[in-house]
């Protein structure tokens, strides 16, 4: 009872000055007419019934009061009776004792019946708008259908990428026309500035919010403009060495030689270091094999370069070379250059072949590197015949050397490995 009580005294003032609102101001006349009162009451009588909402209002003038009685569909229509009434001369005061109805029923119809007209107004709108949809629907199809052609995008950019960049931009201005047209048809293109408007501040939050996809983008239009690579180049970037094979408004796709899908995030491509390797036509390929110590290395040097120009693939310009890198203990090691055309030619394959033939070059004529395992081979030599004859299963014998036992347990096992790993030029078959 005590917050109903507070309640009441809170609203009070608020009550008060609804009735003490829109008063007329002036000075009042000593002359008190009832001819004029009656012409007041029926001067409102006559506005209020060419007003929607006021059926249940009764007026009543005395000496220029005018009071105001019954029910309306809301309080908002019966504030607005005080200021009605007080444009009307001669009014000196209003008594508005008007409620708003708590009437469902008479509530509910107003609803209603603006419910029936704007079902009536919108099936009178639904051909407009169906025309307006397929038109929209038309010019997108053929924007689409357009973007799809290989011409005339190939022709205005030979660069794959730049022609993606057309593609979309071709979609989005179809997109973008297709809307402006339905909207001036169904006459609502007052609407598309507000759109385009609530698009550019949500654009701009969303830019802020997104701001490293934006950079992708932008790069990826730089991208498409510079093109430092081509579909199907092999480039290498950030150290990932791989083939292009697609360049997205986010990330570069590069297909690794092992088969792996590696993206790139194209801010990072513009920024970083790439090395294009089919830019070119012609690259070279480079290995090294090593020589015996005490060879000839003029002869070798000439025996490798007969090699490599009688290799079909390698190019008779830039010329091959072979040329002396290091002098080692056991060996001389030669390093060997060839250049090809790789639009032709496998590189990998082609090295392989390369290293294959001169290597065998080296092995006819007997001066490829030598193996560097004497202590090794005279262990395994010395401890082979105790080994095999106490214990046939290779296991080492408690009272054999300590050298011969470390040899027996773990080197005789692998040490063509062995060999093979340490020396890497040198044969198993010559150990």
């Amino acid at each position: 009872m005590r917050i109903l009580a507070l309640l009441l005294c809170l609203l009070l003032p608020f009550a008060t000055h609804a009735q003490t609102a829109d008063q007329p101001t002036g000075t009042i006349t000593l002359n008190d007419d009832a001819s004029a009162d009656a012409a007041i009451a029926n001067r409102i009588r006559d506005i209020l019934g060419e007003l929607q909402g006021y059926e249940d209002v009764s007026v009543t003038v005395s000496s220029g009061i005018v009071t105001l009685r019954g029910t309306t569909l809301d309080h908002g229509k019966a504030t607005r009776l005080n200021e009605l009434a007080s444009r009307v001369e001669g009014v000196v005061a209003i008594e508005n004792t008007v409620q708003g109805s708590s009437d469902v029923v008479e509530r509910l119809n107003p609803a209603m019946e603006r419910f029936r007209a704007r079902t009536v107004q919108l099936i009178a709108f639904l051909p407009l708008a169906l025309v307006a949809l397929s038109v929209f629907a038309l010019v997108v199809v053929f924007g689409f259908w357009l973007a799809r052609r290989k011409q005339p995008w190939e022709r205005l950019s030979p660069n794959a990428f730049i022609a993606d960049i057309y593609r979309q931009l071709t979609r989005l201005v179809f997109v973008i026309g297709g809307l402006v047209i339905a909207l001036d048809i169904v006459n609502a293109t007052a609407l598309l500035s507000g759109i385009l408007g609530a698009a550019g501040i949500a654009g701009l939050a969303i830019g802020f919010a997104v701001r490293d996809t934006v950079e992708n983008f932008i790069a990826s239009i730089m991208l498409s403009i510079r093109q430092p690579f081509r579909p199907n180049d092999t480039v290498e970037i950030e150290g990932d060495t791989g083939k292009v094979i697609r360049l997205t408004s986010r990330a570069t796709i590069l297909l690794s030689f092992d088969g792996n899908h590696i993206r790139i995030p194209n801010s990072t491509v513009f920024k970083s270091r790439i090395v294009n390797y089919s830019r070119n036509a012609e690259r070279r390929f480079t290995f090294m094999l090593s020589v015996a110590s005490d060879a000839e290395l003029d002869h070798a040097r000439t025996l490798a370069l007969k090699v490599l120009n009688d290799l079909p693939f390698v190019l008779p310009e830039p010329e091959a070379s072979v040329w002396v890198e290091s002098v080692d203990d056991f060996w001389v090691t030669l390093s060997m250059a060839a250049w090809i055309n790789q639009n032709e030619t496998n590189i990998t394959l082609a090295r392989s072949e390369a290293i294959r033939l001169t290597q065998a070059a080296y092995d006819a004529e007997g001066i490829a590197a030598p193996c560097p395992a004497t202590g090794l081979k005279t262990c395994q030599a010395s401890c082979n015949p105790l080994i095999k004859n106490l214990f046939p299963q290779n296991l080492p014998h408690p009272r054999a050397p300590r050298r011969c036992r470390k040899s027996a347990q773990h080197r005789i096992r692998s040490w063509k490995k062995s060999l093979i790993r340490n020396a890497p030029n040198c044969h198993a078959t010559t150990c």
